[in-house]
């Protein structure tokens, strides 16, 4: 075998390795909103809890080679709109659009402004055995957090809001004293005495 072929064949062996990357590829995989700047966390339950409240959201990206890395600048654009689905205040009226409610910087910092709304409804059923029951919350709204990156966009990341007090009554449209299941007018999880 003369040098050029041994060259040729070593060059040949060299990219059949490049190509296959030896375990070490680097393809963005997903990207994903956390709660925390040091480790990729789930997020869900968030809420913003009285008016200048506010939560840090961090995007990480996930590489083919098992990697997160913390992502922040120019390259990252987020975004904030009402939930399609859960769109309405406690009171059952439609939650007005950002940056009404609930503000979002370019860096990913989510902040409750003026006006004040509440989007937490007791659910806990009144009935003769139990007429005070335990609150037991849902979202009537809130607000869905993305953030895009080379293209590809996180799943949304839901934050309800509770600077104000809740409605009394559930169902909200039935203020028979049956469903007063919230004679406090308390707003959420974190209003629970």
């Amino acid at each position: 075998m003369n040098r050029t072929t041994l060259f040729a064949a070593l060059a040949c062996a060299l990219l059949v390795f490049s190509m296959l990357g030896c375990g070490s590829t680097k393809k963005l995989q997903s990207v994903q909103l956390s709660t925390s700047s040091t480790s990729e966390t789930s997020t869900s339950g968030l809420s913003l809890n009285g008016i200048s409240s506010n939560i840090q959201l961090y995007a990480w990206a996930n590489y083919s080679n098992g990697k997160s890395v913390l992502i922040h600048g120019d390259e990252v654009t987020w975004q904030i709109v009402i939930d399609p689905i859960y769109n309405q205040d406690a009171y059952g009226n439609a939650l007005p659009p950002p940056p009404q409610v609930v503000q979002l910087s370019a860096t990913g910092l989510a902040t409750a402004v003026d006006p004040a709304y509440c989007t937490w409804v007791d659910v806990a059923a009144v009935t003769l055995a139990n007429p005070t029951p335990t609150p037991s919350w849902a979202e009537s709204g809130s607000y869905d957090v993305t953030a895009t990156f080379q293209g590809m966009v996180t799943a949304p990341v839901a934050i309800a809001v509770a600077d104000t007090g809740g409605d009394a009554y559930f169902p909200y449209y039935d203020q028979d004293a049956a469903n007063l299941n919230n004679p406090s007018g308390l707003c959420g999880p974190a209003s629970t005495p």
